[in-house]
């Protein structure tokens, strides 16, 4: 199971959210081994004035937050970045100094989802990648 929040100036990320989503999603396929209908993105977009960011960054200055249940490898987490800065550099136009991404895990038992705790369900896809 696996959670991202997508934050960025409105007017930047707007524009590019749906090609950032697929590739965010094309990423965690390939590092994670998630199947592709396992898809939880959620975009906040938001105004100039509301999105501090430290200096030497432009206007797409973008934060990635991945949550998901803990039992990936440092490997599988480290390519996960990898892939992200490459891809989105190459494929959404990005710049890796434009792009801050923060990986956080948690104990299965933690979640909840289609109504049992995560530590209870069946999932259709491996967690120790």
């Amino acid at each position: 199971m696996g959670q991202v929040k997508i934050y960025g100036i409105r007017e930047k990320l707007g524009p590019v959210r749906e090609r950032l989503s697929e590739v965010i999603h094309g990423c965690v396929m390939e590092a994670l081994e998630f199947p592709a209908d396992k898809r939880a993105h959620r975009f906040f977009l938001m105004d100039q004035q509301d999105m501090l960011m430290p200096a030497g960054r432009s206007d797409a200055y973008t934060i990635i937050e991945i949550l998901m249940i803990e039992g990936r490898s440092v490997e599988a987490r480290k390519k996960l970045v990898r892939l992200l800065f490459d891809n989105i550099r190459d494929k959404v136009g990005i710049e890796h100094q434009d792009l801050e991404i923060c990986i956080l895990e948690s104990p299965a038992c933690n979640w909840g989802f289609r109504g049992y705790h995560g530590d209870e369900v069946q999932l259709s896809y491996r967690i120790e990648v």
